[in-house]
């Protein structure tokens, strides 16, 4: 659901604008809350927009100084519900209280006024501006009430970063940081503010096992300083480690409130979608012997000239699934912009043995490459244009979108709904905008919309980021199923229990260079996630 984002600070951050620890001192010296007090309670919200009930008579209690996770399907009502708590929508009925006081939320601005910010999981930051001018924006630090004071804020945010272990260079331009990076700009932009109350959407779906014990350990620190966190995932594995209560919502409503001590992974997911934990793993065999894609010698460089791919080489097979393990910004986002044709190289890649080096990004997809993109926000929708429009994208030469040299808009439409029942893409119809959809039945419109035409070879980068167990068991199906059909695929992603599971073959990438090659039959996750630091041996 689409709203207005205003990240300005209230009074009380702009008062203290050199110190974290003094802003959440003196928030809670003008507070004097007590501990018994929840942080935040929501009682009988409801939502209507056009055609559905996003929220129905839901009911949260949040205490403070607490880990609260909110689990449920994508399409289950938890984003518009936090988005109501961050003042990004309104509810139609209900109430919310923050520290015991009833509040009314204009915008997002009523929100961090009263001390509670939004880390979303499609990150809302300028490209073309640094991490520093990103976290400040709509909260200028001044100098003598006049000009702008960037020393202080940057020695502020470093000041941040470093205590909370987020590593985050505040002169950074933000288009030239991997997702994990913008990520962690997001969460420092919310602490830059002061928050007391954190709402994480899906904030360990780009991090691996290293990187998410970390972020808990930070945000075990949060809690110790008094903070709230509502964690919003789909890794139960996650919700049960970290999460003092949980909350399933299914279907727009409350459906139970659990201790994580007394639930198991299983028996959450059975609240949520009412069926058992899905598993990617795949046991037959279907790889060939003909290669589809072969890459040699491969080598990507920045606009300084410093490699980023190093000189790497590797074959996919018709049959065959090839992992590529690896930290975030260690160069999996540039091998796949090589292989699309969006980056210059040097060396060679054939596709069924023609050298399509030079080919421009458009040849190569009407050779049959498809590509399922990391970020869809990004790269893969047109999120204010109709699902049926979006069905066209990157396929604008081929049929059943055009016919002769016009866009065949039957064509793509009657495809459009074909996709949306064979992938199970749940939407009131193909004319909604793809911003309308949750981000699950989003990525079954991609994953639809790229196995459809016959591809012989697939990138899927992150296939299944931020998508519910349901979702990803679909997901993994059609995988598996156009494995099976002699589809070649080019796996990428930070889950890594996906890619030992839907693997043939995994390479491990470091530094830009492929630096080992693991048996996907013979490795732990925790083995594979050491390999990828260079901290050990994967097999």
């Amino acid at each position: 659901m689409k709203g207005p984002v205003d990240d300005s600070p209230g009074p009380s951050v702009r008062s203290h604008p050199h110190s974290l620890s003094v802003t959440w001192a003196v928030r809670a010296e003008e507070a004097v809350i007590s501990t018994s007090t929840p942080a935040v309670e929501l009682e009988g919200i409801t939502k209507r927009f056009p055609g559905v009930v996003a929220n129905r008579d839901i009911s949260l209690s949040v205490r403070q100084g607490h880990v609260h996770a909110v689990v449920g399907e994508n399409g289950a009502g938890k984003s518009t519900l936090m988005k109501i708590l961050y003042g990004m929508q309104r509810p139609d009925e209900g109430e919310i209280r923050v520290n015991g006081k009833p509040v009314s939320f204009r915008s997002p601005a009523d929100a961090i006024e009263v001390g509670v910010g939004m880390v979303h999981q499609h990150f809302m930051l300028a490209d073309n501006l640094t991490v520093l001018e990103n976290v400040v924006l709509g909260s200028e630090p001044r100098k003598g009430g006049l000009g702008l004071d960037f020393g202080s804020a940057r020695e502020r945010i470093r000041e941040i970063s470093r205590s909370y272990g987020l590593g985050v260079d505040p002169d950074a331009l933000v288009e030239d940081l991997g997702v994990g990076a913008r990520q962690r700009v997001e969460i420092l932009k919310v602490l830059y503010r002061g928050a007391r109350i954190l709402i994480l959407d899906e904030p360990t779906a780009v991090l691996v096992p290293h990187e998410v014990d970390e972020l808990f350990a930070n945000l075990r620190g949060l809690v110790r300083e008094g903070l709230t966190i509502i964690f919003i995932s789909h890794k139960l594995d996650e919700v049960l480690s970290v999460a003092d209560a949980i909350t399933v919502i299914r279907r727009g409503t409350t459906v139970a409130s659990v201790d994580p001590k007394d639930v198991t992974a299983r028996q959450l997911a059975e609240l949520m979608v009412g069926s058992e934990l899905p598993s990617p793993e795949t046991r037959e065999s279907t790889v060939t012997d003909t290669v589809e894609l072969s890459v040699r010698g491969l080598t990507v460089r920045s606009a300084d000239g410093r490699p980023v791919v190093d000189d790497v080489s590797f074959d996919i097979r018709k049959g065959e699934v090839l992992g590529i393990a690896g930290v975030e910004g260690n160069g999996q986002a540039e091998l796949v912009e090589a292989i699309m044709g969006m980056r210059a190289v040097e060396g060679e890649i054939r596709l069924g043995g023609q050298d399509i080096s030079a080919w421009p990004t458009l040849r190569r997809r009407e050779a049959g490459i498809g590509y399922i993109p990391e970020d869809r926000h990004r790269h893969g929708l047109l999120l204010e244009a109709p699902l049926w429009e979006n069905r066209i994208l990157g396929h604008q030469t081929r049929r059943p979108n055009v016919k002769g040299p016009w866009i065949d808009r039957s064509g793509a439409r009657a495809d459009t709904r074909r996709i949306v029942e064979e992938y199970d893409v749940r939407t009131p119809g193909i004319d909604v905008d793809a911003a309308a959809l949750s981000g699950g039945n989003q990525q079954k419109l991609i994953v639809g919309r790229e196995m459809s035409g016959d591809p012989v070879f697939l990138i899927a980068s992150h296939p299944t980021r931020g998508v519910d167990v349901g979702a990803q068991a679909a997901i993994w199906d059609h995988l598996r199923a156009a494995r099976a059909a002699g589809l070649a695929v080019l796996l990428i992603s930070a889950d890594l229990d996906e890619l030992i599971g839907l693997s043939d073959t995994l390479k491990v990438i470091l530094r830009g260079r492929i630096v080992a090659d693991v048996d996907p039959r013979d490795v732990t996750p925790e083995r594979l996630g050491s390999a990828m630091t260079g901290a050990g041996e994967a097999a």
